[in-house]
């Protein structure tokens, strides 16, 4: 009985066989069929590298939501060099809430030579190089993004003494933290002073052929410092044309999570509209000679996120390219199969075409001579 139902069993099992065999003796082998099933292990073997080489890639994935973070505090990273004396400028912020941030709450005013050294200058021409190319191929920021804190930093190299070169500029740098509110960043002539309706700066004492509001800004970011992270500011040059002069920023600052398999960090991205312009009052161009940076706060948050393919998707991808190919190339197989045995049969049709069979009474015969027993011997 056991035996019995051992063989009902496997019987049952091999009538559900989805694969069945075919005896060697009943399989025929083509050269055709040799050559397509070349091709197909081969362009199996490529799209399999190619999936793989797929899988191993990450992607950045953005989402967007309101940014409901109105009580902290927004940290400004900052490194300006401006091509006048220390003693001369001043740089505070002020925002909407008329709240005054001073640059001696995190900035430090060194004095240097306004003229970069040539491993400086390197780096700052690649930096330039860079921000064009941002500016053209967007899809490189997700490339910065993933080699945030793995790449070397952006700040320009030390500068190697130089006894010769008298420091002409000041280098403006450090960090504020500020209201998650819009503001003014500015560099003008003179130190800021508080004042009762707002604030004001000691200009009146520095002559008008001093100012020079030549500058280059190094670093300009928002949140919290990443190294590797390129900012659009950073590398820009700016040369003034006359003394009193007006460079003006306009940025829109959006605040961004950052999840990558290697940090997690919240920082801020920020696009920038720049304008510079003489002071003229006779010719009616009114304001103040400096640099100034407008930022206003954007109310949507992103989150950038570092995704991978899932090892199923994989797989079940990879079972696709397999079986697809397999399919595809055994319809064409059979295609081109049956498109040659049409040619082949016409093509032997025709060389048994009629033949003209002379008559004992002088016409001729185009039917073919039947075949018979005596003509086969």
């Amino acid at each position: 009985m056991r035996r019995l139902n051992r063989k009902k069993t496997l019987g049952l099992i091999k009538e559900l066989d989805a694969f069945p065999k075919v005896p060697e003796s009943y399989v025929e082998t083509s050269a055709s069929g040799g050559t397509v099933s070349l091709i197909a292990f081969t362009t199996i073997a490529f799209l399999t590298i190619m999936e793989f080489m797929v899988y191993r890639d990450t992607w950045m994935k953005y989402e967007y939501e309101v940014d409901k973070d109105f009580t902290s505090k927004l940290r400004i990273n900052i490194d300006i060099t401006v091509a006048m004396r220390c003693q001369y400028v001043g740089a505070d912020v002020l925002d909407l809430a008329e709240t005054m941030v001073a640059s001696a709450d995190g900035l430090i005013y060194e004095p240097v030579p306004f003229e970069l050294t040539p491993q400086q200058k390197e780096l700052q021409r690649m930096l330039q190089v860079i921000q064009s190319r941002l500016q053209e191929e967007h899809s490189l920021q997700d490339v910065i993004f993933k080699s945030a804190f793995k790449s070397a930093s952006t700040a320009l190299p030390p500068r190697e003494d130089n006894s010769l070169q008298s420091p002409d500029a000041c280098r403006i740098h450090g960090h504020l933290y500020v209201n998650k509110v819009a503001g003014n960043f500015h560099i003008t002539v003179g130190k800021a002073i508080p004042h009762p309706r707002g604030h004001a700066h000691l200009a009146a004492l520095v002559s008008h052929e001093s100012y020079n509001f030549s500058h280059r800004i190094d670093h300009l970011s928002f949140g919290e410092l990443i190294p590797g992270i390129i900012n659009p500011l950073d590398g820009t040059e700016k040369i003034a044309s006359d003394h009193n002069q007006m460079f003006q920023y306009f940025i829109t600052v959006v605040p961004t999570k950052l999840h990558t398999y290697k940090i997690s960090a919240e920082t801020h991205q920020f696009s920038v509209t720049e304008r510079e312009r003489v002071i003229n009052h006779a010719a009616g161009s009114h304001g103040v000679s400096g640099i100034f940076m407008k930022y206003d706060i954007s109310s949507l948050m992103v989150t950038v996120t570092e995704e991978h393919m899932p090892f199923w998707q994989f797989l079940v991808r990879l079972c696709g390219i397999i079986g697809g190919i397999f399919s595809t190339t055994g319809i064409l197989h059979g295609f081109g199969r049956f498109v040659a045995e049409i040619i082949f049969c016409r093509f032997r049709l025709g060389s048994y075409r009629s033949t003209s069979v002379p008559l004992p009474d002088g016409h001729t015969s185009n039917h073919l001579p039947l075949i018979t027993d005596n003509s086969t011997h």
